[in-house]
């Protein structure tokens, strides 16, 4: 018997294991895996983006679905309490562009044993390699939960802490969406998000690796403009990956991609206007030497043949040869290059899980449920995920957080 049983050993899980022991609480925590954090090991590649030192206002223009639901998650515990969380644990950090907050050693973990140690240092009990099959339920209130092989774990109140889908070789296996259906929880649909878009534009394994910095990628519902941002992006054998696709996916994974149209602006400080000044330039500049060249020095190579052809200027086209209407084309090119979507890469290869524990079935204030006596969640496993940058892990904190503080038996939320 314990006050307090979380289920699952990530970043939510830790920090309300943490929160409610620290609170005067027994705790045990269940982790599946032969150890903690294991998908928080991974974070970052390997360095551990573990929050976003931004104001309240920017935070939650990051968060891609259900902000409102975080406003006083985020109240209770914002990124500084989380920097000044670590820092008291030993981590020193710093501050990065985008105001991304990692570890000084850029070491993953580093934050994974300062958790290990806060744990340890307020009593949380911890089996590792341990795995809840189902919850415990007593006319109406969650009591415990049953381990695969048959023992019951009884407590006074359960954390679900499970995560979602992405990186299930780390344990998320949608646990939690299965305790959540058989406590009485609507679980909205799930899909990875964070994820590499999925093309079958045929000019775009060819550009395999090529890393673009400083573009736009633009997404058009209609006429109606649905993402426009600039920064990063890489061209893969599947479609395209890097910052700004992983960005737009948590726009538009789950939802219908008939009706959209992606753009790529490869010129994006320039307008039409001077860009085709630029073009101009180029093109008279040497009148005999192949258009390819022009369009070279605007773009990489690879990315220049591929815009020559889409432009419909042949392989042995000189500059002079180039008339106005293929200069417009060229330039159109440059501009608007388009992007056919026909999905995403697989929930495995996602950073996240969009979807989740309907959030109208916890209350906000507490993370414990509105309809199951006995019963929290937090992280991942709920309705709620952001963007890249140190977003989601924040949210991780937050939640955890709240849920360790307000883990104590007494009736629902209402």
């Amino acid at each position: 018997m314990t006050d307090v049983l979380v289920i699952g050993g990530g970043p939510a899980g830790m920090m309300a294991a943490i929160t409610a022991a620290d609170a005067g609480r027994s705790v045990l925590l269940l982790e599946r895996n032969e150890k903690t954090g294991k998908k928080l090991y991974l974070t970052g590649k390997g360095r551990c983006n573990v929050t976003n030192n931004c104001d309240r206002e920017t935070f939650f223009a990051h968060v891609a679905h259900n902000p409102r639901f975080l406003y006083a998650a985020y109240a209770a515990f914002p990124p500084r309490s989380t920097m000044d969380f670590f820092e008291t644990a030993g981590v020193p950090l710093k501050v990065e562009r985008g105001q991304r907050v990692f570890p000084q050693s850029d070491k993953s973990s580093d934050i994974l044993r300062a958790l290990d140690r806060e744990a340890a240092r307020c009593g949380v009990r911890v089996r590792l390699g341990t795995r809840a099959r189902t919850l415990l339920i007593d006319e109406g209130v969650v009591c415990g939960a049953v381990l695969d092989g048959g023992e019951q774990v009884r407590a006074s109140h359960v954390i679900v802490a499970t995560g979602g889908i992405s990186y299930p070789s780390t344990g998320s296996t949608g646990d939690g969406y299965a305790f959540a259906r058989a406590s009485g929880h609507r679980v909205e649909d799930v899909c990875g998000s964070l994820v590499p878009i999925v093309s079958d534009a045929e000019w775009i394994p060819p550009l395999t690796g090529l890393s673009l910095k400083n573009v736009a990628l633009i997404a058009k519902r209609g006429t109606k403009t649905i993402f426009d941002e600039q920064g990063e992006l890489v061209f893969t054998h599947f479609g395209i990956s890097g910052p700004l696709a992983l960005t737009l996916s948590t726009r538009i994974c789950g939802e219908s991609l008939a009706d959209i149209a992606l753009y790529i602006d490869l010129k994006p400080a320039l307008d039409e206007a001077m860009l085709d000044a630029r073009l101009v330039r180029e093109l008279t500049a040497s009148p005999q030497k192949l258009a390819h060249a022009a369009i070279r020095t605007l773009v990489p190579e690879s990315l220049a043949e591929a815009v020559r052809a889409l432009s419909g200027i042949t392989p042995d086209a000189s500059c002079a040869s180039v008339t106005r209407e293929s200069r417009k084309r060229i330039g159109s090119m440059l501009k608007r290059l388009s992007v056919s979507i026909t999905g995403f890469r697989p929930a495995e290869e996602a950073i996240i899980t969009r979807g989740g524990v309907r959030t109208t079935d916890v209350s906000p204030s507490t993370m414990r449920s509105r309809r199951t006596a006995g019963l929290s969640f937090a992280g991942e496993v709920l309705d709620v995920d952001a963007e890249t940058g140190g977003f989601n892990l924040q949210i991780a904190f937050s939640t955890g957080y709240l849920a360790g503080m307000h883990a104590y038996a007494d009736k629902t939320e209402e």
